[in-house]
């Protein structure tokens, strides 16, 4: 018989849109702030959550995540580990300048590696060792589009979720419960 892992629920939320989003440049680690639809995004969320508990309330150290947890929810934990991936010397550069085969590597999100940046399996380390320390129980994060997709395609999903929008996962069941997208997210964005 073997032994049953504690429930662990991820509500994952994708920061409102930045001015890069909208510009369909790459913001990485760049700390760019939210665009105004971008906040309205996040208020658009506040009803989704409204009257959830949760036992930890994270967020990405990047202003785009922490001003999203706080419209949406209320403050939130900063953590580092939470931040997108690194895209180094791309930082900033619109995605269609990208050389073709990193703009594919990008898409497909398999052995991607930016130059002077970090590759997929940097940041699903980062996100692995974050996850080893939460306690059972809901946890809602506040993170972006490649950290949310990394914990997806740990589920099979491989999912790219819009600005402002949520994913509910069952991480011991390693399943997608049910997404949440934003009626005012723009379908490009980093």
């Amino acid at each position: 018989m073997s032994a049953e892992l504690p429930p662990l629920e991820l509500w994952l939320v994708r920061h409102g849109e930045t001015i890069r989003n909208s510009d369909g440049r790459l913001s990485g680690w760049q700390d760019v702030p939210l665009t105004e639809l971008g906040r309205e995004q996040a208020r658009w969320l506040r009803p989704h959550l409204a009257g959830q508990r949760f036992e930890g309330v994270w967020s990405s150290d990047l202003a785009r995540a922490v001003e999203t947890a706080e419209l949406a929810f209320g403050p939130a934990r900063a953590d580092a580990r939470l931040r997108e991936i690194g895209f180094g010397e791309l930082e900033g550069v619109p995605f269609l300048e990208i050389p073709e085969a990193l703009q594919r590597g990008l898409l497909d999100f398999e052995g991607f590696q930016a130059p002077g940046g970090e590759g997929v399996a940097d940041l699903e380390g980062r996100l692995r060792a974050f996850l080893a320390e939460l306690q059972p129980g809901r946890h809602l994060v506040f993170s972006h589009g490649g950290a949310i997709r990394a914990l997806t395609r740990a589920l099979g999903e491989n999912r790219f979720l819009p600005n402002g929008s949520l994913a509910v996962v069952d991480w011991s069941a390693r399943r997608l419960r049910r997404v949440v997208e934003n009626e005012l997210a723009h379908r490009f964005g980093g």
